[in-house]
């Protein structure tokens, strides 16, 4: 089993400790001076043309060498393989232990936080913070380890157009409905915390404000990693 982490944003951090999120997509990226060989037609980078029948295996020709075909494996691992999600934070030092369990308090008690394993410091998290602002949030990038309090077990990879999503694969993005008079409505990602009206019933349209809204390019429809998972319980989460 192989683990590594990824970075989510407080929405989608949000959706996955709802229980709405439970897929993510992510670009395909070519190795590095990669060349084709022959035969490749006129989309080389359909993964189609990369040597395999079946795209989703994602095999291609190396130009140099005996041409072995070799497989490009998914870089956020395999069914088994475990993602610990990096989000935006804060750490403080640990008070002294005060709780019934020998755990240690933090400045602010009744949020979920993580303790270091020596029980110096305690880490907050952004997302579901509803106290005072303590004005040091960490970028996600920046978030060690032991501070995660959010674990992935992949249960699913395959990869696809980003514009083929189907409804039922958009609202495992985490997209949110809304109960309008008319009926329901998706909310949309561009505008913030809103959404629009006008795109009631379209799931597939909010999922696209969404990837653009992290500065994915939607027209360009890539090649993505599409990413199934289930939540694990992190063995350093604690609830104070």
């Amino acid at each position: 089993m192989v683990e590594q982490p990824i970075l989510f944003n407080g929405t989608m951090v949000r959706a996955i400790l709802d229980g709405r999120k439970t897929q993510t997509r992510r670009v395909v990226k070519m190795p590095p001076a990669f060349d084709f060989t022959g035969g490749l037609g006129d989309d080389p980078s359909d993964p189609k043309h990369w040597g395999a029948e079946d795209e989703n295996a994602l095999w291609w020709a190396l130009a140099a060498g005996d041409d072995v075909d070799r497989v490009l494996a998914c870089p956020f691992g395999q069914p088994g393989d475990r993602l610990w999600v990096r989000e935006a934070h804060s750490i403080f030092p640990a008070h002294g232990q005060h709780r019934a369990d020998g755990g240690r308090w933090g400045p602010w008690a009744g949020l979920p936080t993580t303790v270091s394993e020596d029980g110096k410091q305690i880490a907050y998290y952004r997302e579901g913070f509803d106290r005072c602002d303590p004005g040091r949030w960490r970028p996600s990038i920046h978030m060690p380890r032991w501070a995660c309090r959010l674990v992935l077990e992949i249960t699913n990879v395959r990869v696809e157009r980003l514009q083929a999503i189907s409804e039922a694969d958009a609202l495992a993005e985490g997209i949110e409905r809304f109960a309008t008079v008319g009926g329901t409505a998706c909310k949309d990602y561009s505008g913030g915390d809103g959404f629009n009206v006008r795109d009631a019933g379209s799931i597939q349209r909010s999922f696209r404000s969404l990837w653009t809204s992290t500065g994915g390019d939607w027209d360009a429809n890539p090649w993505v990693w599409v990413i199934s998972f289930k939540r694990i319980d992190s063995p350093h989460e604690a609830v104070l």
